[in-house]
């Protein structure tokens, strides 16, 4: 292939991303907007090594995508993490992001649908995050690779939609909507109708660090164009319907046990947050121990929340095969309960009794 015929086709697929999501805007993007990465993990750290400055800082939402710490820590950033909110479901704790934020800081990162808590984040609060973002001059750096899989009464609204108030580089790949984990092929977006990050050359630096980087596997890259522009809402309506069922019974078997507290259904991506009541459980002082215990004994793996910046919670996956799931589902309860504090007739537990016993 010649280089005028690679240029025809690269120009191409970028129109094709450009137009997929332009479609959930009130703008279009241009294809010089577009910039194809390997996958989501690459177009995030793309994005925080050309943003990345001696002296830097990066704002992370907690709990978060650990992978976004890893970058930034290599690109010798410092990160300040604020929290998301589990009894407001899970949205970013503004005052917490002014509190850490300072002349140093080049952007923060949100990610909507949210992995791991499973937030969908309203219209409303996507705009005061941008506002916040504006008035801390920095940017935004939207992770939305599980944008429009949502399960609730929210709708999908991307961060890009506010990019008149400040700055949006937006991450995405077609590996979770369209189920196609391991294509490789991703994308970073700069949402930026002012033209700030062109005078300022970071899509210029964009550029030229991708000439160094490796590429979206060729036949994949052609085949994004069809993809984008011809899988039909049936398809994406079916998979909607699965996960929503797999999430009701995930939802309703976690609260049937109670070392186990989930504070709200998740309304998107793949992922629940649940918090373990350790005070109910014997022999198992964290939830490292936990999820190490529970894969010895049940041959069941979930993710201890410290991986993702919360102490004693799990993050549960209902992006399985259902009867996996329900199989699944059947063995933690089995584990908790086979750990859970045995109480006497008097309702106090032995350690209790003992407690008196001494007194």
């Amino acid at each position: 292939m010649n280089f005028f015929v690679h240029t025809l086709l690269l120009r191409y697929i970028h129109s094709a991303v450009a137009d997929y999501l332009s479609r959930d805007l009130p703008y279009q993007l241009s294809p010089d907007d577009v910039y194809l990465t390997l996958g989501c993990n690459q177009a995030a750290e793309i994005t925080i090594k050309v943003l990345a400055r001696p002296g830097g800082n990066i704002l992370l939402p907690r709990p978060g995508y650990p992978d976004v710490e890893t970058y930034a820590i290599f690109n010798n950033l410092e990160i300040r993490q604020f929290d998301l909110l589990p009894e407001r479901g899970w949205v970013v704790d503004l005052d917490a992001v002014e509190a850490i934020s300072d002349e140093n800081t080049i952007a923060m990162v949100i990610i909507n649908p949210g992995n791991p808590s499973g937030s969908v984040y309203t219209y409303n609060h996507l705009n005061k995050i941008a506002e916040t973002a504006r008035k801390l001059g920095i940017l935004v750096i939207a992770d939305e690779v599980y944008g429009h899989l949502v399960y609730g009464s929210s709708p999908f609204v991307t961060m890009s939609l506010f990019a008149t108030i400040v700055p949006v580089i937006t991450l995405g790949s077609v590996s979770k909507r369209w189920m196609i984990p391991g294509w490789g092929l991703g994308w970073l977006v700069t949402c930026d109708p002012s033209g700030l990050l062109r005078k300022n050359e970071i899509a210029e630096s964009i550029n030229k660090l991708l000439v160094y980087s490796p590429f979206p596997p060729t036949l994949i890259q052609g085949a994004i164009p069809q993809i984008l522009e011809k899988t039909t809402q049936d398809f994406f309506s079916k998979t909607i319907n699965i996960l929503r069922k797999n999430l009701d019974i995930c939802y309703d078997k976690l609260k049937e046990i109670p070392c186990i507290m989930i504070s709200q259904k998740p309304e998107g991506a793949f992922f629940a947050m649940v918090k373990l009541n350790l005070l109910l459980l014997e022999d198992i002082q964290d939830d490292m121990e936990f999820c190490l215990k529970l894969a010895k004994e049940e041959s069941l793996i979930i993710l201890p929340g410290v991986t993702v910046g919360l102490k004693n919670w799990l993050r549960v996956t209902f992006a399985v095969e259902y009867s996996s799931l329900e199989d699944g589902l059947g063995r933690l309860k089995t584990f908790c309960q086979r750990h859970a504090k045995k109480y006497s007739l008097t309702g106090s537990t032995a350690a209790d009794q003992q407690i008196h016993v001494e007194h």
